[in-house]
């Protein structure tokens, strides 16, 4: 069984490999408006139709949802403690990296912004750069993603993760509201059903894994007290 640092590492992984796969499917839902829906807004249309590079806009919708899909099964494939897990996400935060990179220089060329798809950039390389430095010889062994078979290290790193996200989630109007302004409105509150219901489910989902976590390694202990103390 891993040691206490290699837990927490493992922890820290898995949550921001969620958060990661969270911003890519909200950055792929997140371009939709310019992608396909760009007659609607004067803005987006009046630069990107003249360049004739709505399609583009249109892969960088599908992509980065497909990347964020498939961040899904790679964050269960880490909680599992799947074979391959570890080189899946890594192949697949490069992806993420590459292609994300490619739309904020296409937002900077074509738009003159970066905002808030350079968030997504950020976050799929800073995960890539710490799960690199997981792959390290010695820190490799201590994070090992194939000795997971604690329920509640799973537990745990899965209630962070969902924690997080949902956070982040049900945050969106707030720090995704400004790049999403047109006219006055606030866009991010035309999916504020949806952000409400999953965000409140994942938090609570998650704050309950993490709980029952604790609530079993109290026990734990005080069984153990109670040893201790009947045989002594």
């Amino acid at each position: 069984m891993n040691d206490k640092l290699g837990k927490i590492l493992r922890v820290i992984a898995i949550v921001l490999m969620g958060l990661t796969t969270a911003m890519n499917i909200f950055g792929g839902g997140g371009t939709t408006c310019a992608a396909f829906l760009t007659k609607n807004y004067p803005p987006y249309w009046k630069i990107i139709n003249p360049y004739d590079v709505q399609w583009l806009w249109q892969l960088f919708v599908v992509l980065t949802l497909a990347i964020g899909i498939a961040g899904i099964v790679v964050t269960v494939q880490l909680v599992r403690g799947k074979v391959n897990g570890y080189h899946n996400a890594v192949n697949l935060l490069v992806v993420g990296s590459i292609w994300n990179g490619i739309h904020v220089y296409a937002s900077w060329y074509y738009l003159e912004a970066v905002v808030p798809i350079i968030v997504v950039f950020m976050l799929n390389l800073i995960t890539l750069i710490y799960f690199l430095i997981l792959g390290i010889p010695g820190l490799r062994e201590r994070v090992n993603f194939t000795k997971t078979n604690d329920t509640s290290d799973k537990e745990l790193a899965s209630g962070m993760a969902a924690i997080v996200v949902g956070v982040v989630t049900l945050t969106m109007p707030i720090w995704a509201g400004p790049s999403h302004m047109f006219e006055g409105r606030n866009l991010v509150y035309v999916l504020q059903l949806p952000i409400n219901i999953v965000g409140s489910v994942l938090t609570i989902g998650g704050l309950f894994l993490v709980l029952r976590v604790i609530f079993r390694l109290f026990a734990e202990e005080i069984k153990s007290l109670k040893l201790k103390l009947l045989g002594s």
